[in-house]
């Protein structure tokens, strides 16, 4: 009977242990958990604390990490807009060129003759009233057609283009002979309104660098690109590796400029899903300074608040600086 009895203990021991209720964990894992928790609310509080109170390090330890900076820089950011730009071909620029020319001459002529036809009315050498009449109706032809030839090179490249202000022509001759490319930029549709912009900044699509950037100042509304929806302009660009044909990166400002620094490229560091910058103030203290990296400066990031010229930016072992900090032992993201 005893025995009996220990049995029916025993299988109901391990019933009681199968039907345990799921996902209840025992003390061990409960205090693993808190502890991993407690952990990663601890590294989450030193990153936040890293941004009011930066990091102090020894002189030793500077060296140790190999942490270098260098003063930043003033610098001045514009709001931009992003488009594309092609170079036209300067073939047919120079063919519009030399029919503008010669209706110029045919039309010069025309009323060169008209003008000596009646200044000799009366005189002995004066020539017959149909003949007048004849060179009158010449010169009124060639008029028209020179307006007409005027107006289908501004139908073309534009209503208010350089070579049509007074002593303008020497343009339309340096980008018919190629010395300066003509340049068609488009921008998304609503991104450029109101007057056409003060100046373009260029670029090669392959550059990754703002060091070879062309300024142009020279520019004009264009006709609608009907490839693409949005506002074109024309500019003269004096650009000589800039191959006919080549597609460009176009940049036009929108809004008034502001004074910020520059942040060096190789200063930025990725941590939480931003990027940061550390500056040394005071000496051998690193404080923690997000960075926007869409507002580019030349070949770094524009930064308006926490860093000011002259300050020390960390720009060698970034990513240890980081995992010192946050004491999590990797490097950045």
């Amino acid at each position: 009977m005893r025995g009996h009895v220990a049995i029916l203990v025993t299988v109901v021991l391990l019933l009681v242990a199968c039907t345990r209720q799921p996902g209840v964990e025992s003390p061990a894992a409960d205090k693993g958990a808190t502890a991993a928790k407690e952990a990663r609310t601890s590294q989450n509080a030193t990153i936040e604390r890293a941004d009011e109170e930066g990091i102090k390090l020894s002189a030793e330890e500077i060296l140790k990490l190999g942490i270098e900076t260098q003063p930043a820089v003033a610098a001045e950011y514009t709001e931009e807009v992003i488009g594309y730009g092609v170079i036209i071909s300067h073939d047919a620029i120079a063919q519009a060129a030399a029919e503008v020319d010669s209706a110029q001459a045919t039309a010069k002529l025309s009323e060169s003759a008209l003008a000596r036809a009646r200044r000799l009315e009366g005189t002995p050498g004066a020539i017959a009233a149909d003949a007048e009449e004849a060179l009158a109706q010449k010169a009124v032809v060639d008029e028209s057609a020179l307006r007409l030839t005027r107006q289908k090179l501004s139908a073309v490249y534009g209503m208010n283009p350089p070579w049509n202000k007074p002593a303008g022509a020497v343009f339309l001759e340096q980008v018919a002979n190629g010395n300066s490319k003509l340049l068609r930029a488009t921008f998304p549709l609503g991104a450029m309104p109101g007057q056409a912009p003060r100046h373009l900044r260029v670029r090669h699509l392959y550059a990754q660098s703002a060091q070879n950037d062309w300024n142009v100042s020279m520019l004009w509304d264009a006709p609608a690109d009907s490839a693409a929806p949005g506002r074109s302009f024309f500019a003269l660009v004096k650009a000589p590796d800039a191959q006919e044909g080549e597609r460009l990166q176009v940049w036009a400002p929108i809004g008034d400029p502001v004074s910020g620094v520059a942040v060096p490229k190789a200063a930025a560091v990725m941590s939480g899903g931003k990027f940061w910058c550390y500056v040394e103030k005071p000496e051998n203290t690193f404080t923690r300074v997000e960075v926007d990296t869409q507002r580019i400066s030349g070949d770094g990031y524009f930064v308006q608040q926490g860093v000011e010229a002259g300050d020390r930016i960390v720009v060698k072992a970034v990513g240890q600086l980081l995992a010192k900090e946050t004491g999590s032992g990797e490097a950045a993201d």
